[in-house]
C-alpha cells in the first residue's frame, strides 16, 4: 500500500471524548475493528469510524460503541455478477467483510440508481468503502456486489 498510495498523515481521536491521541500515516492502512498494530498508549485501541474527508482515524476503548452499529446503508455503483439479472428483489441476504456471516435484508433502490440496504439487525463495522455482497435469501445464488457509501 504505501508504495502505491504512500502516506498522509492526519489525526487520531477518541470518539467519546473528541481528545487527540496522535497521528497516523494514512487511513489506508486502518481498518474498522482493528486492535493490532496501532501503537498508542493506554489502550487497548479499536479502530471504529474513518472520516475521509477530514482524514481522521476515531478510536475507541471498547470495540462496540453504538456508532460501529449500522442498521441501513446506502450501496452505490452496483454491478450485477449472474448472467440475467438485472433487479434485486425486496428481500435478500448479504456479506460484509470477511465475516461468515450472510445477514437477512430487504433492499429498496433508490431513484439516483444506488439502493439502501435494510438489515433486520444491527451489522458491526459497516464502514464506507467497503463492498458488501448480494445473495438470494438462501444465500444460494450472488447477485452482485456494491460500495457502501454512508
Amino acid at each position: 500500500m504505501r508504495r502505491y498510495l504512500g502516506e498522509q498523515a492526519g489525526d487520531v481521536i477518541e470518539l467519546e471524548s473528541g481528545k487527540r491521541i496522535g497521528t497516523h500515516r494514512g487511513l489506508w492502512f486502518h481498518t474498522i475493528g482493528q486492535r493490532k498494530g496501532l501503537g498508542f498508549g493506554g489502550g487497548p485501541w479499536f479502530v471504529v469510524k474513518k472520516d475521509v474527508a477530514q482524514n481522521i482515524l476515531y478510536v475507541s476503548h471498547g470495540y462496540d460503541p453504538a456508532t460501529a452499529y449500522k442498521k441501513e446503508f446506502p450501496l452505490h455503483d452496483f454491478h450485477f455478477l449472474t448472467e440475467g439479472i438485472t433487479s434485486l428483489p425486496q428481500h435478500v441476504t448479504f456479506k460484509i467483510r470477511h465475516t461468515p456471516e450472510y445477514h437477512p435484508a430487504t433492499i429498496e433502490p433508490l431513484s439516483d440508481g444506488r439502493y439502501m440496504v435494510h438489515s433486520e439487525k444491527s451489522i458491526h463495522g459497516v464502514a464506507p468503502g467497503q463492498f458488501c455482497v448480494v445473495y438470494d435469501e438462501r444465500h444460494h445464488r450472488c447477485y452482485g456486489s456494491g460500495e457502501i457509501a454512508l
